[in-house]
């Protein structure tokens, strides 16, 4: 059945420009539709936020931050966004339309890919995510339905409507904003977020395409939960024998449960990726996938959903009766998890009789009298005039029977200078005729001039950063003679730069004075401990020792980092302490050729030293050795030969 027939937006023109023509997708927040820009003659994708959510401020200004963080992204593999604006009850962003279908569709029908095609589609996503992580951003809910497959084989990546500024904590105490299959532990458990979270997304994304199914499975999302917080994500090949060790890598690096230990954004995710295909011969990239059965998946799970923290914290799982975790309803709820509602008391029904008959009577008599006394000619409606200019939006007041009330003035990244951004009361909202509708005016996106942020420390930066406006972007650290170690050294834009406001300003921060890493190994911890103390770095010992055939015991066999590298000051270096060369048993060499004599000891891990004399300059053969054979002697040490 076709159910865009039974959608009231399908037919309609929005906001006086966008025509719906057809409804594509609904999401957990959002329904996206093919639309028709009338002003521009162009096909794109209308994504409207559902009404129920339009009227929650906090959603409203996720969907407006968007439409904002992606205008600021330009790369080829992220979906554009137009416009942004809203009607009566619709709020709505203007879209790239992309003529094709998402990664779940692909996924669904074939079920795993190969290693060349789910590489093919991984990198182009790495990349816009990598543009977004630069900018300052983390998408936070990367999934195969966000990943869009054009018919001319474009990937782009789509819905950052959760969106993030990169090094903003993202933490609420009762719920996490995300897809159960594709959360991050620190997600879970802290609901936090930074790019590493988008890079164990795409790292289960990944596994997916290569095996076909997800890595943590339940009967409920609260098990799913569980599992991302106390579960590895298995190694592909444990689901198709066969799988290069590469790939099983690249998803254990991306999916690791500790944040420290995945790649730090998606570019560095992108390196890894590149350097495991370049590892992979032509056999192993079109190695072909196992067969899977198309068209079986549940997407209960597939969907942004508001997660109570509750259901992250391990617990017994309730179950139904038949005891299988499920609802007792068999109904998958997935737009909100919460716990059932208690049970509500009804009202007892009350018998109809004579008073309420006539009550009803009197009840259509009043509504058919207000219907006539609506249609009378005594109201109208607001007509439509965001983005129009003001003397437009007046020109259709007074056409309408309506007066221009109050006009004032705002800032809008989105609606040109000149421009209505709204009106009160709304667009088409019921009025009386003759009375006025007031306009708010755009001034164009509000631009602030970037304040010198040098010489604070990065909290106080990003504290001034925030009071004009602004996002705190990325932050990377460098060297810095004159800057002292946790203060900023440049900012990009620079200084006292024009630019608009909510832009992300990505920060430098010193790492202190550089120093080279003096030389400690063969030296005693005390006077190692000493020398690099006195360059202005710390010291740990590791636990274990090393043999070493180079370094007696006791002396330094090993450092981290190494001699002459650049390091901060109070950075660490670690040392390794030398147990001395390992004792190893000396071949008997007597009676054998001097060639085979040598070539033996040297096998055995020894140098060897050849003793002649006078009475050896024509000889051959071993006649003696300064270790005897079966006796043990320092890895690396000299046996000599004598030779007559």
């Amino acid at each position: 059945m076709d159910t865009t027939l039974q959608d009231p937006l399908v037919g309609q023109t929005l906001d006086g420009r966008y025509r719906v023509e057809a409804r594509i997708a609904v999401g957990g927040m959002a329904t996206v539709y093919r639309a028709v820009d009338t002003r521009l003659d162009r096909v794109l994708a209308l994504k409207v936020m559902h009404p129920t959510l339009a009227t929650d401020a906090t959603f409203v200004e996720r969907f407006i931050r968007e439409a904002k963080s992606v205008a600021r992204l330009d790369h080829p593999n992220v979906v554009q966004v137009f416009d942004q604006g809203a009607e009566g009850a619709y709020v709505y962003l203007a879209m790239e339309y992309i003529a094709g279908c998402t990664l779940r569709d692909v996924l669904r029908e074939r079920g795993a890919l190969r290693p060349r095609a789910a590489l093919d589609i991984l990198e182009p996503v790495l990349a816009a995510l990598g543009a977004a992580h630069r900018a300052g951003f983390v998408h936070r809910d990367m999934k195969p339905e966000n990943v869009l497959i054009g018919d001319d084989g474009r990937v782009k990546v789509a819905d950052f409507g959760l969106v993030r500024a990169v090094d903003t904590v993202t933490s609420t105490t009762g719920s996490v904003l995300g897809t159960v299959s594709y959360l991050a532990p620190e997600q879970i458990e802290h609901g936090t977020a930074d790019p590493r979270v988008d890079v164990y997304a795409c790292g289960v994304v990944l596994y997916e395409m290569l095996t076909g199914g997800k890595p943590h499975e339940g009967d409920s999302p609260a098990q799913v939960l569980y599992k991302h917080l106390h579960e590895d994500v298995p190694p592909p090949s444990a689901a198709v024998p066969g799988m290069a060790y590469e790939l099983d890598e690249l998803v254990a690096e991306a999916t690791a449960r500790n944040p420290g230990v995945r790649p730090h954004d998606a570019v560095a995710l992108l390196a890894r990726a590149r350097t495991a295909r370049a590892a992979l011969s032509d056999e192993q990239l079109d190695a072909a996938p196992p067969q899977a059965l198309a068209g079986e998946h549940d997407n209960a799970e597939d969907r942004t959903s508001v997660i109570p923290r509750a259901l992250t914290m391990p617990r017994p799982l309730p179950v139904n009766e038949d005891g299988d975790g499920a609802p007792a309803d068999g109904v998958h709820r997935t737009s909100r998890l919460t716990a059932p509602p208690p049970p509500v008391r009804r009202r007892p029904e009350l018998r109809r009789g004579p008073l309420a008959l006539v009550a009803a009577v009197l009840l259509v008599l009043g509504l058919g009298t207000g219907v006539w006394y609506i249609n009378s000619g005594q109201f109208t409606k607001v007509p439509p005039l965001l983005s129009k200019t003001e003397a437009e939006a007046g020109d259709r007041l007074r056409d309408a029977g309506l007066d221009v009330g109050t006009v004032r003035h705002a800032h809008s990244d989105t609606v040109e200078r000149g421009k209505v951004i709204s009106t009160d009361p709304g667009v088409g909202s019921r009025i009386r005729k003759n009375d006025s509708v007031s306009l708010t005016i755009s001034d164009g996106p509000r631009t602030v001039k970037l304040p010198d942020v040098r010489g604070y420390r990065l909290d106080r930066a990003r504290a001034l950063l925030e009071d004009e406006g602004l996002e705190p972007g990325m932050v990377t650290r460098a060297f810095s003679e004159d800057v002292p170690k946790g203060y900023v050294v440049s900012s990009d834009p620079e200084t006292g730069t024009e630019v608009r406001g909510g832009s992300a300003v990505a920060l430098v921060v010193s790492k202190g004075r550089a120093i080279d890493v003096p030389d400690v190994t063969g030296e005693d911890i005390a006077d190692a401990r000493q020398e690099l103390t006195d360059a202005g770095l710390k010291v740990e010992v590791a636990a274990g020792k090393v043999t070493s055939p180079e370094y007696d015991e006791g002396q330094i066999a090993r450092q981290t980092p190494a001699p002459g590298s650049r390091a901060a000051e109070g950075d660490k270096v670690t040392l390794t302490v030398s147990k001395g060369p390992a004792m190893i048993e000396v071949p008997d060499v007597v009676g054998d050729s001097v060639d085979d004599a040598k070539r033996t000891l040297k096998d055995a891990g020894f140098e060897v030293r050849e003793d002649r004399g006078l009475l050896g300059l024509f000889g051959d053969t071993v006649k003696k050795q300064s270790v005897d054979g079966g006796d043990t002697a320092p890895e690396g040490s000299t046996i000599t030969i004598t030779i007559r």
